[in-house]
């Protein structure tokens, strides 16, 4: 049986786990349409490339041991999608983008959209290359999804010329490989791990971070059990948001600045020493520091680890707390840890303090209050913040309560990532309030990407709070050059709702804070994709230094 190579590729995905492709149309690669349609893998089709990939990279984070795909077509398909491609590369998410080509018989001859596309997405894949035969297709898949996941996940990059994507041959000739998405539980080295108990075993002070690659390693269980057995205090950014559950009684959040300057131990796992640690300046020069990751390449940068352990940190975990328990080490870090909580309860009434204000415009505080006190009815929703100011302030109200719960650009800072996280998102769990807390500026963006969830039918809610600036710029613009300098950073308080409801969407405008509650509820009662547009107050003054 003769069978062209988009059913070679969908049939690949399948087997894959693949169930849904994110795209936008062209010429180059509406074979794998075809495919998809024959192997019912569902495909959502956006207004961007760009939100096509971040579409994908959104997929792989709410389905861990899986893999986002997006499929765009050459030459501006594939340049449109590369912002999408770099923020998967920093949030380390295992996707597969296949790009279209040119036919590969006329090749360097200056066909429609030609460029090369391997050497624009090297720097920010993990594997990127070109397939020239048909019937290899099914094996190239498998090679780009395997380097995917393997070690620190991240992006793959495979181009299909034209006319190989719409060449035959015979279904026997190009057999469909097994193909692995979950990643390899790789132990690490026992001697470490002794070692690191050592080190505890005369800490005082000890605290844990959980970040991206506890996630991708699928180790939260062995993570929560590993510090309740302790009682070690830990915290968590990046994607190890919500692998602590917030009931966990060792689970802290506003007192990590007070445990950070007296910690004598800590433990990375899965949390690099970037600028959300101020390259490591943020722990004591003479606390010891225990680092698990996935990769050798990631452990010491910026510091050096005085304990490296390398592996899946789900088995790390595991061999962990199996090594204090053959050695029958007694390590209990209660009173430490009440110490903190005492620090962290002191802080959540403070802040508790700010949320009620009634004043008009809206402060942002009281905003993100009243969407928390409105999630709390939603069962698990997931929240996806995009954009600056905002984001960071209901990051600090909006409990997560699970994994996969909340979803951001992670370090890379891309803006734009909020309907398309969103979509993918709903497509996935189609039974949970999926809702978007928005920036003014960030919405901008992608948020023609209402279109595409009105024509999916997916009830999205956004709430975009809206000071009429680019704030997190607008303030230190201010405070470094003068209030009479403001440039670049200024926007209308445009009418973003009506936006909406001309894509076929709800719009709600909100400029009280006794309106917004009603306006919310109204909001998911619609059925259809919301955006609740409120007037928020607009800071210039500037405390503090630029986030890098």
């Amino acid at each position: 049986m003769s069978v062209h190579g988009g059913q070679l590729a969908a049939k690949a995905l399948k087997e894959a786990g693949v169930e849904c492709i994110f795209t936008l149309c062209g010429g180059h690669i509406m074979p794998i349409y075809e495919g998809c349609l024959d192997e019912g893998i569902k495909i959502v089709d956006v207004r961007h490339e760009q939100a096509a990939v971040h579409a994908a990279d959104s997929w792989a984070r709410c389905n861990p041991g899986g893999i986002g795909v997006a499929v765009v077509t050459a030459g501006p398909g594939l340049t449109d999608g590369v912002t999408g491609i770099a923020n998967a590369w920093r949030a380390n998410s295992p996707i597969l983008v296949i790009g279209g080509q040119g036919p590969f018989a006329d090749l360097r001859r200056g066909s429609l959209q030609e460029m090369d596309h391997i050497g624009v997405v090297r720097p920010i894949t993990k594997y990127a290359d070109a397939i020239y035969q048909t019937h290899r297709i099914p094996e190239y898949i498998e090679l780009a999804v395997r380097h995917a996941i393997s070690g620190i996940p991240g992006p793959a990059f495979l181009e299909i010329p034209m006319d190989v994507f719409m060449g035959e041959c015979e279904e026997d000739e190009a057999p469909i490989p097994k193909i692995r998405t979950a990643p390899p539980r790789i132990s690490p080295d026992r001697v470490e791990v002794r070692r690191a108990i050592e080190l505890l075993t005369v800490a005082e002070r000890p605290m844990l971070m959980s970040g991206t690659s506890v996630k991708w390693s699928r180790a939260s269980a062995d993570l929560v059990r590993f510090i309740t057995d302790i009682h070690m205090p830990s915290y968590a950014n990046g994607m190890g948001r919500g692998t602590i559950p917030p009931e966990t009684p060792e689970f802290l959040n506003r007192s990590r600045r007070a445990a950070l300057k007296r910690t004598d131990c800590i433990i990375l796992a899965g949390t690099l020493l970037d600028f959300r640690l101020r390259f490591g300046k943020s722990i004591p020069a003479d606390a010891k520091v225990i680092q698990l990751d996935m990769d050798a390449t990631l452990i010491g940068q910026n510091r050096q680890a005085d304990v490296p352990i390398v592996g899946n940190l789900s088995c790390s975990f595991e061999m962990l707390s199996e090594e204090i328990k053959n050695q029958g080490v007694k390590l209990d870090f209660t009173a430490w840890r009440d110490e903190l909580q005492e620090v962290e309860t002191k802080a959540e009434q403070e802040v508790e303090a700010k949320l009620g204000s009634d004043e008009v415009p809206i402060d942002p505080q009281r905003m993100c209050r009243e969407v928390r006190d409105w999630l709390d009815e939603m069962g698990e929703p997931i929240v996806i913040g995009d954009g600056g100011d905002i984001v960071a302030t209901a990051a600090k109200i909006i409990p997560v309560k699970s994994e996969g719960a909340w979803m951001d650009p992670g370090p890379l800072g891309t803006l734009g990532v909020g309907m398309p996280f969103a979509l993918a998102a709903q497509v996935a769990n189609p039974d949970r309030r999926v809702v978007i807390i928005y920036g003014d500026g960030s919405f901008g963006l992608n948020g023609f990407e209402f279109d595409t969830a009105v024509r999916f039918g997916l009830p999205i809610v956004g709430v975009l709070g809206n000071d009429g600036a680019w704030g997190q710029m607008m303030r230190p613009q201010a405070g470094l050059y003068g209030k009479d300098r403001i440039v670049a950073t200024k926007l209308d308080f445009t009418r973003y709702d009506k936006v909406v409801e001309a894509l076929g969407g709800h719009g709600e405008f909100v400029e009280r804070p006794e309106d917004l509650r009603p306006a919310l509820d109204r909001a998911a009662a619609s059925g259809k994709p919301a955006l609740v547009n409120v007037i928020i107050r607009q800071d210039t003054d500037f405390a503090g230094g630029i986030y890098v």
